[in-house]
């Protein structure tokens, strides 16, 4: 299973420069959002560093010995006025309180404006993203999706995206700000006191060591837990989806135990991680008290000597904690860019995927369509070198309704999607009106033919929406009359909320023939000049079946027709039949020519019609 999920949980190296310049590149439309959030990230930097310098005014200004603060009022007097009094100890301390929370509320003000600009850019980031991932979905041809799991693609439009929003707003910002603040912690250290500001660095060696020790194994054990919910979730949507043959078949107990070997898997993998977290912030505490407890050796002795004032030991102090801190989170903040810059990898390779399926340059779009459909030595495998269809080729007529059977396998609904061009032929060519689907506008073919599968797919929205299916320019009048055509109309009147009653997921609480009739009101709607029937009738009951048999008769009038069906019951009407046998035309003609050439058709017709009664009489 690991080979499976190794793609999803791969992280990536936060030096891919390349990739690092695309991901900024999406800054661009926001560029004075992320320019007002740099200023915003210097000033709250430079904001912190002043706190400690006003505690050692404080100190050295106001909290001194009885005999020092006298020494240091007479001073005070003669440079404020001549003459005068200087300020008492308690007001001067009372003055640079005030001023120390003047600094906090503007510090206060300073992150919150840089968090607000941070999210709202990295939100508008997100969405742009979300954006270009969903289009390029609309483009890609569907081989692309036959390959990649609806799951993972997902993930790319919603926990990648995410995992960029934490690079730009978490990651990569809140390193920039670090970086600020440590540069300007350094330099006011080493104003103070160059000797002291070496001591207290002693420590850093073994910081960094251990932080890289925590980086590699942290690194290890985040792709470790998020494997395992990759294979928890992929085990609950495959058997939440798959419920109803769990009961039938009582496995229950077999699921359970199944799902219990992936949760401690799970389990076992964030204990990991926990250990390794356990292990590392009491040592990064213990490694930073050992350097605080340095420096107040080392800066004590300076203070006795008279080299260094006490409030600018006080304050030393502060800048020191503030600068180990950030120091101690950079393995968490690494492992969220290599996070971040794996996801913006799969998400690129997603939008660089070639749309080998595209309208060409000066595409064919005609206002009006005869119909006419032609394969011409049509080869195509979706797996190569393992032909679908071989050298086939068939006409049909504008109007003309033609069928098509053959045994499981023989390439029928393969037909549809080459003709649709969901996929491009190895060989030979499919025109529409003469001109090959190739150069076609798209749009303009798809519009031109509708398609009612077997399994019918419902959005959610309303009933009148899954019939109108986001086309403006149909009518209500239009899809109230499509729906009576197709004889769903008495159903949808005896909903509560008529055509805006809610449709749930792939219509759910609907029946198959109720959905498979909402199925053909949306074809009847479109008004497409060829229509393809794949399977439409295969899951309806016989009852259904010969209420709507009319109706299709009434829709197939005047169109293009492509009939693929196992029952044979339902295309004795068509013009002509095709039989496929492994991917070639074996027969064609209509019904009762086909019935005597006693060939494949008519095995087939007496497999389904004959069986029963043979059966009987064998009795």
């Amino acid at each position: 299973m690991d080979d499976g999920f190794h793609e999803e949980e791969s992280l990536g190296k936060i030096y891919d420069l390349p990739l690092f310049r695309r991901l900024l590149g999406y800054l661009g439309p926001h560029r004075w959002a992320a320019f007002g959030a740099v200023i915003l990230i210097i000033l709250s930097a430079a904001i912190q560093l002043i706190a400690p310098l006003l505690t050692a005014a404080a100190i050295d200004l106001f909290v001194r010995p009885p005999d020092e603060q006298a020494a240091f009022n007479r001073l005070l007097a003669g440079w404020v006025d001549r003459g005068g009094l200087a300020p008492s100890p308690a007001d001067g301390v009372a003055f640079i309180a005030l001023l120390y929370v003047g600094v906090l509320f503007v510090g206060f003000a300073v992150r919150y404006a840089q968090s607000y600009v941070m999210q709202i850019m990295g939100q508008r980031i997100m969405y742009d993203l979300r954006r270009d991932i969903f289009d390029q979905l609309q483009r890609l041809p569907i081989r692309y999706f036959d390959r990649n799991p609806v799951g993972r693609l997902v993930t790319r439009a919603t926990t990648d995206v995410s995992s960029l929003n934490e690079l730009f707003t978490a990651g990569f910002v809140s390193m920039f700000g670090d970086l600020a603040m440590l540069v300007g912690i350094m330099v006011v250290l080493f104003v103070i006191n160059w000797k002291l500001a070496l001591v207290s660095f002693a420590i850093l060696p073994l910081l960094l060591l251990l932080s890289a020790w925590f980086k590699r194994r942290a690194r290890d054990s985040y792709r470790a837990v998020r494997q395992r919910i990759a294979r928890i979730n992929a085990f609950l949507q495959e058997h939440i989806g798959g419920m109803s043959v769990v009961q039938l078949f009582g496995a229950e107990r077999r699921v359970v135990d199944g799902f219990d070997e992936v949760n401690e898997s799970h389990r076992v993998a964030n204990v990991q991680a926990i250990r390794y977290y356990a292990i590392y912030y009491p040592a990064v505490e213990l490694i930073t008290a050992v350097g605080l407890a340095i420096v107040v050796w080392y800066g004590g002795g300076r203070v006795l000597a008279g080299a260094l004032t006490f409030g600018f030991l006080v304050a030393y102090l502060q800048y020191v904690q503030r600068f180990y801190q950030p120091l101690a989170d950079l393995s968490d903040k690494v492992n969220i860019l290599q996070s971040a810059m794996a996801a913006g990898e799969r998400i690129f390779a997603l939008l660089d995927e070639d749309v080998t399926i595209r309208s060409p340059a000066n595409a064919h779009a005609p206002e009006a369509v005869d119909g006419a459909v032609r394969f011409d030595q049509v080869t195509f495998s979706y797996v190569e070198n393992e032909p679908v269809l071989h050298d086939l080729s068939f006409s049909i007529q504008p109007g003309e309704t033609v069928a098509v059977v053959g045994h499981t396998g023989a390439g029928k609904s393969t037909l549809a999607s080459l003709l649709l061009r969901f996929y491009d032929v190895d060989q030979g060519a499919i025109t529409v009106d003469g001109i090959d689907v190739r150069g076609w506008e798209l749009s303009a073919l798809r519009r031109a033919v509708a398609i009612v599968l077997q399994d019918v797919f419902l959005f959610s929205g309303s009933l009148g929406s899954n019939i109108r299916l986001g086309d403006p320019t149909i009518t209500d009048e239009r899809i109230r009359w499509a729906a009576h055509e197709m004889g769903v109309l008495p159903f949808i009147e005896r909903q509560p909320e008529g055509f805006d009653t809610e449709v749930h997921e792939r219509g759910a609480g609907l029946s198959v023939g109720q959905k498979q009739l909402l199925a053909f009101a949306r074809a009847l709607a479109a008004d497409p000049r060829i229509l393809i029937l794949d399977e439409a009738t295969a899951s309806i009951d016989t009852e259904t079946e010969q209420r709507i048999q009319e109706a299709l008769d009434r829709l197939l009038v005047d169109r293009t027709s492509i009939v693929i069906a196992h029952r044979l019951s339902t295309i004795q009407k068509a013009d002509r039949i095709l039989v496929l046998h492994k991917g070639r035309l074996a027969e064609q003609g209509t019904h009762q020519e086909l019935l005597d050439l006693g060939g494949i058709y008519k095995k087939l017709y007496e497999l389904q019609f004959e069986k029963e009664p043979l059966e009987a009489a064998a009795v």
